[in-house]
């Protein structure tokens, strides 16, 4: 089935960038909605961007609020890998990041990256 293999993380200073990537093996990849979740310590899980599936030219993205104009989603359907570019990073962004594919609506069940460290500190 669905498994998604993460990439990218590690330490950065505060303004500069990291992309993370989410490969996910299995056909279905260009049919799911993908999203990167983060947790800080001590904070609940937060959903961070989320592109839908469908075509190219169909695709829809949203952020949470604290991220707009520095974090960008994508997906490479022919890759079956979803990214998260990260920049101007503040040390508010440290926490694992999540890669989610929401299969829920395929297999009953969403399926989860096992996290990356972003650790944003000078």
């Amino acid at each position: 089935q669905v498994h998604l293999v993460e990439s990218g993380g590690g330490l950065v200073q505060p303004g500069g960038s990291l992309r993370l990537s989410c490969a996910a093996s299995g056909t279905i990849f260009s049919r799911i909605t993908m999203g990167w979740y983060r947790q800080a310590p001590g904070k609940e899980r937060e959903l961070v961007a989320v592109i839908t599936s469908g075509r190219s030219t169909n695709y829809a993205e949203s952020y949470v609020e604290s991220v707009k104009g520095r974090f960008t989603i994508s997906r490479d359907n022919a890759k079956s890998t979803v990214y998260l570019q990260m920049n101007s990073l503040k040390p508010e962004d440290t926490a694992v990041y999540y890669c989610n594919a929401q299969t829920r609506l395929i297999i009953g069940y969403d399926v989860w990256g096992q996290g990356s460290q972003v650790t944003v500190s000078s």
